[in-house]
């Protein structure tokens, strides 16, 4: 298998993860923000079943940001594994670990909207059972959102000290992405082990993860990438990999 990361390649990545970033912000931020009422399970149900077709549209662009996470987790592979392949493999782990517990936590999502619209659901429980569950569901899948960053968050800081020891990349960017990694990690940990402390964190705590991922994307994106050889890991031949500018 070739070791070869070319600038497209790495083009490409980075215009999907630019497209991860903006499907989040639109999730997270325009139709979960819009339309839940933190502490108010009754506010939330209504503006659910009231914009059903938005929050499923919040659920698709979700589903969306796992797919094209994954030429992102081969790219980084690729690129990494002659640097340390054990690091670079527990990376990858990490990051396809953090997606199935994604991708699984999505159902908590259709859990809300089916209690709130389902036409079994609505004869059978009332409504303020049914916005108590739905409200709960809601809850549910943000704490697995955080569960799913803390493989996550491993991850960046992983990639980004590889990054940064070896140069592959501009040094910056992977203090940028292991900066982005402790963040992640430190938002998660505090919501299983000190809610009222995270309420106090966010969202301050995640603008260094924005910032590193988003300069990181960029970098992949509209740098000029050029290639020179890198010493690859003594169980793979020689690699041609990108370098810094």
């Amino acid at each position: 298998m070739s070791n070869t990361v070319s600038a497209r390649e790495l083009r490409i990545s980075g215009l999907c993860y630019l497209a991860i970033i903006a499907l989040g912000l639109y999730s997270e931020a325009f139709v979960r923000g819009s339309l839940v009422v933190a502490g108010d399970a009754a506010a939330t149900a209504e503006r659910i079943a009231a914009n059903p077709l938005l929050w499923r549209s919040g659920l698709v662009a979700d589903l969306l940001m796992q797919v094209l996470d994954l030429p992102i987790i081969v790219m980084m592979w690729r690129l990494l594994r002659p640097i340390n392949e054990s690091l670079a493999l527990t990376a990858t782990g990490l990051n396809l670990v953090q997606t199935a517990v994604l991708v699984a936590n999505r159902v908590q999502l259709l859990a809300a909207l089916d209690l709130l619209t389902g036409p079994t659901t609505v004869a059978a429980i009332p409504p303020g059972q049914r916005e108590a569950l739905a409200m709960l569901a809601v809850q549910l899948h943000s704490q697995g959102f955080g569960i799913g960053l803390i493989f996550f968050g491993f991850a960046c800081v992983i990639r980004g000290a590889l990054i940064a020891r070896s140069g592959v990349l501009p040094r910056v960017l992977g203090w940028l992405l292991a900066s982005a990694g402790l963040a992640y990690l430190l938002n998660s940990f505090a919501l299983l082990l000190a809610p009222a402390f995270a309420r106090l964190l966010f969202p301050a705590v995640m603008l260094p993860a924005l910032v590193g991922e988003l300069a990181f994307a960029l970098w992949l994106t509209a740098g000029k990438h050029r290639l020179v050889k890198v010493t690859a890991h003594p169980t793979s031949s020689a690699s041609t990999l990108p370098s810094p500018p």
